[in-house]
């Protein structure tokens, strides 16, 4: 089912209960949240807060146990297996902590394999503008190992954009970096959201990484906790004591 919708990304209600009986886990428990396109949105909580189910329903990855997920109006929940994989290779970019990349494929095949899972050939323009704008158009036959953390996390945003989709989920994407090469990846996310128009959902544990965001969702014990603007790594801390300890 598609309808308009002014998020690229909406959540209502989703509750999320993994097993069942005395075993049964809630993860995530009646959460309403919506993505404005064009936005960079972080997500934190504590640790078992329920962010990455979060993520994973979001994505897509996890049917929600009640309520809805809506990407740019596609109800995802009601789509087929088959439905569901096409939506995630064209219309949704990830970009993981560990970068994901093929050891065998150079940048530029790791770039496009989206679009090659998917049938498509990719529009040479926009090729040459991701390519351009994460800052490796002179790493395109280079292969993964012989580039840097930094490097390769770049191929890794290069890789989710590619496809043009509607949101861009990012699971801990600077976890692996030293601090100054994370502030660059970070940067280079805002920079794709403010220059290329995109939508960025990421999922941190860190208040400097928040801090690149245009807002902060805080989630705890599974529930929407709070939303700060304009948030500042300090900003950032002191509302996170007040969810609860690490």
């Amino acid at each position: 089912m598609t309808t308009a919708s002014a998020y690229a990304l909406e959540l209502t209600g989703v509750r999320k209960v993994y097993g069942s009986g005395d075993g049964a886990v809630t993860a995530l428990d009646g959460v309403s949240a919506g993505v404005a396109r064009g936005t960079f949105t972080a997500v934190m909580g504590p640790s078992g807060s329920g962010k990455s189910t979060f993520l994973h329903c979001a994505a897509g990855l996890d049917r929600p146990t009640s309520g809805r997920v809506l990407l740019g109006g596609t109800e995802i929940g009601r789509l087929k297996e088959g439905e569901l994989t096409r939506l995630r290779r064209t219309r949704i970019g990830f970009v993981f902590q560990a970068y994901n990349l093929l050891p065998s494929l150079n940048v530029l095949q790791n770039i496009t394999l989206p679009l090659r899972l998917a049938g498509q050939k990719p529009d040479p323009h926009w090729l040459r503008e991701v390519v351009d704008g994460v800052g490796i158009a002179n790493r395109l036959e280079h292969r993964p190992a012989e580039l840097s953390g930094g490097q390769q996390q770049r191929v890794a945003i290069a890789r989710a954009l590619v496809t043009r989709p509607e949101v861009v989920l990012a699971d801990e994407p600077t976890g692996a970096l030293d601090t100054r090469t994370g502030r660059q990846v970070l940067d280079l996310l805002r920079a794709v959201v403010e220059g290329m128009g995109q939508t960025v959902l990421m999922v941190t544990h860190d208040p400097v990484a928040a801090s690149a965001a245009h807002g902060v969702l805080f989630l705890a014990d599974g529930k929407l906790a709070g939303h700060l603007a304009h948030p500042t790594p300090e900003r950032v801390a002191e509302r996170m004591t007040h969810l609860g300890e690490w």
